[in-house]
């Protein structure tokens, strides 16, 4: 029974919070406090020294980019809304959470969090630029957009590594004692995942009346994630780094690529990132399925 919860917790997570959504989804303004939990014992076991652009980083960056502007206008002649659902799933930054799920897949946590960084910056400079162009209803300035994303992103991805890192110069023993625990990240992660979900479901419950394009808008999203999981193992495993270039762009940050759907697109564009929240949840799912297995078949 151990060994099936251990394989299956995320599926496991998903499913309790599609089932216990009306509950789960009031925990939702909790969520930030567990992110930043989760990260702060992740980036202790990380070095500044390890942070280094490389360039495999910059490859992903303009798929992320210029490939979003590719599916826009490819999806367009066929329907707008779907077009820009599509788009948000391609632009949307790496999830902050990337590099615990890299860590427990045994890739490189410094490299997916370095790309993070820069993933984040990039679309803070491109959102403000592209969207009001593809819906010119959007009323907020440059400024203001960079600064809300900003605000949105980097307080749960900036501050826990200056904490930690802190920590490893001024506290070495509390520093130390967090990484003899750093594995209940993932459980941390775990968490998360069953609130996010319970939140999206809520969300797809109270606010889908047109299920034709949410369909539409289901399928576009998950042809982006396998297109972006795939990119991302193919360059990166020119470089050594199939499963940070996976995890790098095909796990995204949904939540933020809701609210920018809300913010500058038709809201019923939220509908394509909030079942990526499923799509790369599977994918995540059977590649740490995969993994245990084969270590299991080690042990043996």
């Amino acid at each position: 029974m151990l060994t099936f919860v251990r394989n299956w917790i995320m599926p496991i997570a998903m499913l309790f919070g599609c089932i216990l959504y009306p509950w789960l989804s009031l925990l939702a303004p909790y969520t930030p406090f567990l992110i930043f939990a989760m990260l702060l014992l992740t980036f202790c076991k990380i070095s500044p020294r390890d942070l280094k652009l490389q360039v495999w980083h910059l490859w992903l960056l303009l798929i992320q980019l210029f490939g979003s502007i590719g599916v826009y206008l490819l999806v367009v002649p066929f329907h707008p809304i779907v077009a820009q659902g599509a788009m948000v799933c391609m632009l949307c930054p790496t999830a902050t959470a990337a590099a615990v799920i890299t860590s427990k897949l045994g890739g490189n946590m410094a490299s997916v969090t370095t790309y993070t960084l820069l993933a984040n910056i990039g679309t803070a400079i491109a959102v403000p630029l592209l969207f009001p162009v593809v819906e010119p209803h959007a009323d907020i300035s440059f400024y203001q957009s960079f600064l809300v994303i900003f605000s949105k992103v980097f307080p749960l991805l900036i501050c826990p590594f200056l904490l930690a890192y802190l920590m490893r110069i001024f506290t070495p023993r509390a520093h130390q004692w967090l990484l003899s625990h750093s594995g209940f990240a993932f459980y941390l992660w775990v968490i998360s995942l069953s609130i996010v979900t319970a939140q999206v479901f809520s969300s797809f419950i109270n606010e889908i009346s047109d299920w034709y394009i949410a369909i539409l808008l289901g399928l576009a999203s998950l042809l982006a994630c396998g297109l972006q999981f795939f990119l991302g193992k193919l360059i990166g495993g020119h470089y050594n780094e199939r499963i940070s270039g996976g995890q790098s762009l095909g796990q995204k940050n949904t939540i933020l690529a809701i609210w920018m759907a809300h913010t500058y697109l038709n809201p019923l564009a939220s509908f394509a990132p909030g079942t990526y929240v499923l799509w790369q949840n599977i994918v995540n799912s059977y590649q740490l399925l995969k993994k245990q297995r084969r270590e299991d078949k080690l042990k043996k």
